[in-house]
């Protein structure tokens, strides 16, 4: 009997979660265009999606909340996007830019001798 009031809990709770994240899609790739009304990304997949950009979009650069800088081609993003009629609008734009990452990754020149 236990074991079934577990279950019924648990189905539950699942069930509940599921509901609560709504209608939001996750975008997640590497920006290929961006313009003040789309941002044109292609996903891990090799697939192309375009999401829509509005004035209430918010974007986010990682490691720096409060800086105004826009994702730019190359940049890796994850969009918070509601799917509408028309396709996706977003909502929040997470991004890395490509620039920073790169210039971590590479080795500084060793002097000659």
């Amino acid at each position: 009997m236990v074991r079934y009031l577990f279950m019924a809990t648990l189905v539950l709770f699942c069930s509940a979660t599921a509901f609560a994240h709504g209608s939001g899609q996750h975008v997640l790739g590497t920006v290929t265009e961006i313009d003040r009304d789309h941002i044109q990304v292609k996903t891990q997949k090799g697939g192309t999606v375009t999401v829509k950009v509005t004035k209430d979009t918010h974007f986010k650069e990682k490691g720096n909340p409060n800086s105004s800088e826009l994702p730019a081609a190359g940049d890796r993003v994850v969009i918070d996007a509601v799917k509408e009629k028309k396709g996706l609008t977003a909502t929040e734009v997470h991004f890395s830019p490509a620039k920073k990452a790169a210039a971590a990754t590479v080795p500084a020149p060793q002097p000659a001798h």
